[in-house]
């Protein structure tokens, strides 16, 4: 049915470094390549898996609340402080 999403189950197994190797049709669903970081999420005893995006695709436009045209170290410091706004907002949520 059109909208409805379809369970699917892997089985995989974990190294003794801890590793596992994601299912190739998981990668395709997800789109994942190598290189690309997942975030795990626990919740009620159940883990979900999703794509991160990249540091680029997570840092596009965190600049666009400071004013740009700034001299180095005005620049900088608001880098940094985009940076922090950033990080503080993911921890919050």
């Amino acid at each position: 049915m059109e909208g409805e999403s379809r369970m699917t189950e892997h089985t995989a197994v974990i190294t003794r470094k801890g590793q596992v190797t994601v299912p190739a049709e998981i990668r395709r669903e997800l789109g994942l390549s190598r290189g690309d970081r997942l975030t795990f999420v626990s919740e009620h005893g159940a883990v979900r898996i999703e794509k991160r995006g990249s540091v680029v695709e997570r840092t596009a436009g965190i600049l666009k609340k400071y004013a740009l045209g700034l001299p180095a170290e005005a620049e900088r410091e608001a880098f940094e402080q985009a940076v922090a706004d950033d990080v503080v907002e993911r921890m919050n949520r």
